[in-house]
């Protein structure tokens, strides 16, 4: 059974590379060191340092699990490598909403990258799906919780 790649721009990729490297290099040894020094303390059977310090170490030990599994299995798209005026993963799209009156800029990105602060979206998202495939001048139905909502792709860029 192949696995399904998780496609990343190269800025997520990196992202997750330099996490990786500070749970491995500053988090691991920091919590190993921690139960090293509750267990110092003795009795284990109430030693809540002891305790916090062995549910941190699960939770960095599955979260290194989790980024490498991801790293082995991404795909890495460099967005300044692309070109055209149709909507893909890593384009930075402007979107003209008819019903809010007003544009809207955002970058597909993959699931880790994303961030409505940064104006980055999944490509997984609603927005996403309904721009992907779709050129300049073309308009989208974004079926949303709220209602669907008329865009119009204003621009396509990939940087």
């Amino acid at each position: 059974m192949a696995m399904d790649k998780i496609p990343m721009t190269t800025h997520g990729h990196q992202k997750l590379k330099e996490e990786l490297a500070r749970l491995k290099t500053k988090e691991r040894p920091k919590v190993v060191e921690a139960i090293e020094e509750a267990r110092a303390h003795g009795d284990l059977s109430e030693n809540a340092e002891y305790d916090a310090a062995k549910e941190k170490q699960g939770f960095i030990e599955g979260r290194i699990r989790e980024i490498q599994g991801k790293l082995a299995q991404a795909e890495v798209i460099d967005p300044t490598s692309l070109s055209g005026d149709r909507v893909v993963f890593g384009a930075t799209v402007t979107i003209f909403d008819f019903e809010a009156d007003e544009e809207f800029t955002y970058q597909i990105v993959g699931d880790d990258e994303s961030d409505i602060k940064e104006n980055k979206i999944s490509y997984a998202s609603p927005i996403a799906r309904a721009l992907i495939g779709k050129s300049i001048g073309e308009e989208a139905t974004i079926r949303a919780p709220k209602g669907d909502r008329q865009v119009e792709v204003m621009d396509v860029e990939f940087k």
